[in-house]
C-alpha cells in the first residue's frame, strides 16, 4: 500500500507540481489550500507525511501560520513527519519549524531529487519509529503467561506437531481447543515462531481479563483526550500485532455485545481508534484458543456463529495430559530440573517409585498442575531424591455429582495397560496377572496400541 502525502500550500501551481512529481513515484497525494483544510483532511484519513508551506496569503514572511499548524498537530497527538517549505531563504523560520516538531525543511522552488530524497528518508524513518513503538508497547503491555516448553513422546502429540508444521508457514486462522493447562499458548507461540511473521510481534491477549467497558480501547487503541483518563494516544492490540501474530486466549469469554466489533475487524482488517474517525488497517495472523464448547454457546445464543466460523478456519485440538501418558515422566523430569534451578537445589531427581503414582493420576489441571506439583515437591522434599511421599496428589475419590474425566474405551484400555506394565516393572506376564487377563490377551492389546514392555 502506497504512502499518503498531504501537500498544504495556498498556491495551486505548487500543489499541482508536487502532485505530479510524487504521483509518478507511486505516492498517494492529497491537497489542501490552507492549514484549516489540512486539519479537516487529517481527521478523515491516515496521512503518512505532510509537505507544509510555512507562509500563506495573510502573512508572507514570518511563517506564523505554519508554526501555528505545527503547534496544533502536537496538541492533538499527530505524529506523522512534517517537511516544512518556505519560499524565503529564512534560516530563522526553518529553525522555528524544527523546534515546533517539523522533521526537515526544503526551500521553494525545490530541487526534485532533493525533495524526493527528504520525503523517502522521512517516511522510512517514520516506519522504523512506528515499528519500535509497537515493540516497546508490546514489551510493556503484553500479558501472555509464559508457556512451558513443548516436550512429548506420545503419538497424540506427534500428530498435533505434524499438523503445526504443515500449517505454521501459512497465514491460516487457527482455533486451538482443549482443556485448561494443556499448553495452548505454547502451541500458539510455536506456530508464530515457525511462521513467515516470526520477526514481528506475537501479541497475546487474555480476553477474559479485559473489562467490557475497555474492550475497544484495549483492542483498537485510543486517541489522546478520547475519555477522562486518556492522557496520551495509545495503540491497541491489533496495531501492536501489525505484520505479526495476534493470539486471543480465552476467546469464548468475549461479551456478546463486543463480538460484532471483533468480527468486523476480522472481516475487513479495518478499525478505528476510540476518539478517532480515521479508519486504520491491520495485517495480522490470528490464532485463538478456548476450552469452551462452542456448540453449546451458539445454541444458548452466547456466541455468534459467524464469528465462530471466522475463527476456526483450522481447528487444532490439544490433547489432555491423561491422553498422552507417555509424556508425563519426561515433563515431570523437565519441571524438576526447571524448579531445582530456580530454587538453587541443583541435584534434585525423581525416585523410580514416583512414576507409578504420576501415570495413575487423571491430571484434571493438565501440564500446569504437573508443573505446580513438581515445584512443591522440589521445595518441600527434605532429600535430594523426590519420593512418592513427596508427591501430594488430590484425592482420587469421585465426589458425588462429579464425573471422572471422560475418555473413549480404547483410551481407558490403553491407560490401564500402561499402568499395569509400569506397576509390573515392564513385565507383560505380571501385568496380565494384575489385569486378570491371559498372556496372549495382553500381547494382542500391546500390539494393538504399539505399547512396549
Amino acid at each position: 500500500m502506497s504512502s499518503a502525502i498531504l501537500v498544504i500550500d495556498d498556491m495551486s501551481d505548487v500543489r499541482l507540481s508536487a502532485n505530479f512529481l510524487l504521483s509518478n513515484q507511486h505516492y498517494q497525494v492529497l491537497e489542501a489550500s490552507s492549514p484549516l483544510e489540512g486539519l479537516e483532511l487529517l481527521q478523515q484519513q491516515t496521512i503518512d507525511l505532510i509537505l507544509l508551506d510555512m507562509n500563506f496569503q495573510t502573512d508572507t514572511t514570518s511563517g506564523k501560520e505554519g508554526l501555528d499548524f505545527l503547534n496544533k498537530l502536537n496538541k492533538e497527538g499527530f505524529t506523522m513527519p512534517v517537511v516544512a517549505m518556505t519560499g524565503w531563504s529564512s534560516v530563522d523560520v526553518a529553525v522555528k519549524a524544527m523546534q515546533q516538531g517539523a522533521s526537515d525543511f526544503i526551500e521553494k522552488p525545490w530541487d526534485n531529487q532533493r525533495l524526493l530524497q527528504v520525503i523517502n528518508q522521512q517516511i522510512k524513518f517514520s516506519g522504523l519509529q512506528k515499528k519500535n513503538q509497537r515493540l516497546q508497547q508490546y514489551n510493556q503491555d503484553n500479558t501472555a503467561h509464559q508457556a512451558e516448553e513443548l516436550i512429548w513422546k506420545s503419538s497424540a502429540m506427534a500428530q498435533l506437531m505434524a499438523e503445526v508444521e504443515r500449517l505454521a508457514s501459512t497465514d491460516a486462522t487457527i482455533l486451538l481447543t482443549g482443556e485448561n493447562g494443556t499448553g495452548k499458548s505454547c502451541i500458539a507461540s510455536l506456530i508464530h515462531q515457525k511462521s513467515q511473521r516470526h520477526q514481528n510481534n506475537l501479541v497475546t491477549v487474555n480476553m477474559g481479563a479485559i473489562p467490557e467497558t475497555l474492550f475497544e480501547s484495549e483492542m483498537f487503541g485510543h486517541k489522546k483526550g478520547a475519555f477522562t483518563d486518556a492522557k496520551e494516544t495509545r495503540m491497541g492490540r491489533f496495531e501492536m500485532a501489525n505484520e505479526g501474530t495476534l493470539f486471543l486466549d480465552e476467546i469464548a469469554n468475549i461479551p456478546l455485545a463486543q463480538q460484532a466489533k471483533l468480527l468486523r475487524v476480522l472481516e475487513t482488517n479495518e478499525f478505528e481508534m476510540v476518539g478517532s474517525s480515521i479508519t486504520q488497517s491491520s495485517n495480522i495472523r490470528l490464532i485463538s484458543a478456548s476450552n469452551a464448547d462452542f456448540d453449546e454457546l451458539i445454541l444458548a445464543e452466547k456466541f455468534r456463529p459467524d464469528l465462530y466460523y471466522r475463527l476456526n478456519t483450522i481447528e487444532l485440538h490439544v490433547p489432555a495430559l491423561r491422553e498422552r501418558i507417555e509424556d508425563i515422566m519426561p515433563l515431570a523430569r523437565y519441571f524438576v530440573n526447571k524448579h531445582s534451578l530456580r530454587y538453587n537445589r541443583l541435584t534434585m531427581s525423581l525416585a523410580d517409585e514416583v512414576e507409578d503414582k504420576l501415570v495413575s493420576y487423571s491430571w484434571p489441571g493438565n501440564i500446569r498442575e504437573l508443573s505446580h506439583l513438581m515445584e512443591r515437591a522440589v521445595l518441600l522434599s527434605a532429600n535430594e531424591e523426590i519420593t512418592a511421599n513427596d508427591i501430594l496428589l488430590k484425592s482420587g475419590k469421585v465426589k458425588q455429582g462429579v464425573e471422572i474425566p471422560f475418555m473413549t474405551l480404547d483410551q481407558a484400555e490403553q491407560q490401564l495397560l500402561k499402568q499395569a506394565i509400569n506397576k509390573a516393572k515392564g513385565s507383560a506376564v505380571d501385568a496380565a496377572q494384575l489385569l486378570g487377563i491371559s498372556k496372549s490377551a495382553i500381547y494382542r492389546r500391546m500390539e494393538k496400541y504399539d505399547i512396549k514392555s
